[in-house]
């Protein structure tokens, strides 16, 4: 019997994807963090309800931060409490991982992109990336080569 090869990535059942992320900056490192999150954004997660797009990371007092992450609040669930779905949650990362984080941003000018959220081993776990902006060419460079690779899988499918 043969062994079942591992799948790169967060191997995780996926919640969301942030794909403007990768369009719009290099990642250059991946890290899993996870989320302080209170139980209705749980319950509203595994609904679904949930949007990364215009969400960004920040670092205050050697804290990571997930900001601008919409989750909406379920109308049976949260009755009895004032659900704020775009308040600031806490991310859960290694000191290390803080150290190099908050040291590439400040020193050498990247970004921290939310990428993924996803559920492994029944706990929310967001996939960030340390990033640099992509100029206007360099856009048009991978959206050509995309194409390019797209065409090529047609004709040798074809062939």
């Amino acid at each position: 019997m043969a062994k079942k090869q591992k799948k790169k990535g967060h191997g995780g059942l996926t919640i969301a994807l942030n794909k403007v992320a990768r369009h719009e900056y290099f990642i250059e490192d991946t890290f899993e963090a996870g989320l302080v999150m209170e139980g209705w954004e749980v319950k509203s997660l595994r609904e679904g309800k949930v949007q990364l797009k215009e969400s960004y990371v920040f670092i205050k007092k050697g804290e990571a931060w997930l900001n601008n992450t919409h989750i909406s609040p379920l109308s049976t669930v949260s009755t009895h409490i004032v659900a704020d779905p775009l308040r600031n949650r806490k991310l859960l990362l290694h000191v290390e991982e803080l150290v190099k984080l908050s040291q590439s941003v400040e020193r050498k000018g990247y970004t921290i992109v939310p990428l993924a959220l996803y559920w492994k081993n029944n706990r929310v776990k967001l996939e960030i990336g340390l990033g640099k902006g992509k100029q206007t060419h360099d856009k048009r460079a991978d959206s050509k080569e995309k194409d390019w690779n797209r065409d090529k899988q047609r004709v040798l499918k074809n062939t």
